[in-house]
């Protein structure tokens, strides 16, 4: 924030902060409709082969883990708001073009290589753009409204997740996946539009960039956050707790769609909904629950300490892992009732997505406010290379899983681990002092 900005009472009072908020707004939609259409359009074009799906994003979870310490050190170096900018033109100059060559080149293979190749170069650039991003709002709004900010920018994210796959779910099934496609473009342009009109106080870094300064910069990133073990415990604890989750959102709701829900004779609203549209009414489930803890959390004074009542929150979440799993191996794996999983699944997500809230605000808020400006870029970085770490893998074993397996055992698996790591987060005695 600059210095003669009055101190408002309301982060939308900041300038820079509703610019940064209207241009997440616009990209996030656009990579919500994106991701939402590449998932299924994969297993349209290679006869729902779940292996594929899986090789697809680890190869982008890669690509992003790849970039994301290069980002993290760029963004403590350079301007944030032009590597968001620039990043983010490059985003929908990238998907315009991709979706151009499918056009040209119909065949299921080319589609197959062309989206894997967009895939794996956009979270690249991804990879760059998000430390940026993630330690932007400390630099534009006051400290004690950092809660507020997250907050808002969490009811952002649920109100995407109940209009955004809505429309995405309509749009998917009425047009054509290139214009969907081609309007996922113009929305990461129009948000690179929006980046450009942000100004903060930036101290440009007085030496240049080389290969040795970076690394030396990821060493500094590594010490800092070896020195905080409360930090260290829940970075351990996220990067199998992502290992064992990612595989319920990414692959197997698109399987058992596909694959139970498709071949269903009928399913609760088949008259309404198509089967791809309850991936949707999931997603605004968890959007309609998040957005209330998020409305919760806006109003509420910052806590100095979280971690004991966030790691408490992750063993509820597993508990919510395990229903949804013993759900799916009675109701659906026993054919006893395919909409009762489906009514299930609708409450296990109402809770996922209020419990989500209630553990991500918190933490990325007193981890915002502790870090030190000139570090967060860094230490962000760092910090979501160590959460997705193995998400990569997550996703490959996940797809083979349920070639080989099926969905229960997927499911089981899943529930196993989520559990267990929650349980020993809670019993780590450095998780209190966060």
């Amino acid at each position: 924030m600059t210095r003669d900005e009055k101190k408002p009472t309301n982060v939308f009072a900041n300038r820079n902060f509703r610019l940064v908020f209207l241009g997440a707004l616009v990209s996030e939609l656009g990579a919500l409709l994106y991701s939402f259409a590449v998932g299924f359009y994969i297993l349209e074009i290679s006869n729902n082969n779940a292996f594929l799906q899986g090789l697809y994003l680890a190869l982008c979870g890669a690509s992003l883990l790849l970039f994301t310490p290069v980002g993290g050190v760029l963004g403590d170096r350079f301007n944030k708001a032009r590597i968001m900018y620039l990043c983010d033109y490059l985003k929908g100059g990238m998907i315009l073009l991709a979706t151009v060559l499918m056009m040209l080149l119909p065949r299921a293979d080319a589609k197959l290589a062309i989206l894997f190749t967009l895939g794996i170069l956009g979270n690249a650039v991804s990879g760059i753009f998000e430390p940026a991003a993630g330690a932007m709002l400390p630099n534009i709004v006051q400290p004690e409204q950092l809660q507020q900010a997250n907050a808002y920018f969490s009811i952002k994210s649920s109100m995407q997740s109940i209009l955004g796959v809505i429309l995405a779910g309509i749009l998917y099934a009425a047009l054509p996946v290139n214009a969907l496609f081609l309007a996922v473009g113009a929305c990461f342009i129009a948000s690179g539009i929006s980046e450009m009109l942000i100004r903060y106080e930036h101290i440009p870094s007085a030496e240049p960039v080389t290969l040795r300064l970076a690394l030396s910069d990821m060493k500094d990133g590594v010490t800092y956050l070896s020195r905080n073990k409360a930090i260290t415990a829940f970075l351990g604890a996220a990067l199998f707790i992502n290992f064992f989750f990612t595989p319920v959102s990414g692959n197997f709701i698109p399987y058992f769609i596909k694959t139970d829900l498709e071949a269903a004779p009928s399913y609760l609203f088949d008259r309404l909904l198509k089967p791809e549209m309850w991936s949707s009414v999931f997603s605004v489930c968890i959007g309609l629950s998040s957005m209330l803890g998020a409305v919760m959390l806006s109003a509420k004074t910052q806590e100095e300490n979280c971690g004991l009542k966030v790691a408490k929150r992750l063993c509820v979440l597993s508990g919510v892992m395990i229903a949804l799993t013993v759900g799916y191996g009675y109701l659906v794996g026993k054919s006893l009732s395919l909409n009762g999983f489906l009514l299930l699944f609708c409450a296990g997500s109402l809770a996922v997505g209020y419990l989500v809230s209630l553990i991500n605000i918190p933490l990325s808020t007193t981890i915002q406010r502790r870090v030190e400006k000139d570090k967060l870029s860094k230490v962000s970085s760092l910090m979501s290379v160590g959460t997705q770490g193995m998400i990569p893998i997550a996703s490959v074993l996940a797809g083979a899983a349920l070639q080989a397996f099926g969905s229960t055992m997927l499911l089981a698996i899943c529930a196993a681990g989520f559990t267990i790591t929650a349980v020993l987060l809670l019993t780590n005695k450095n998780v209190k002092s966060l």
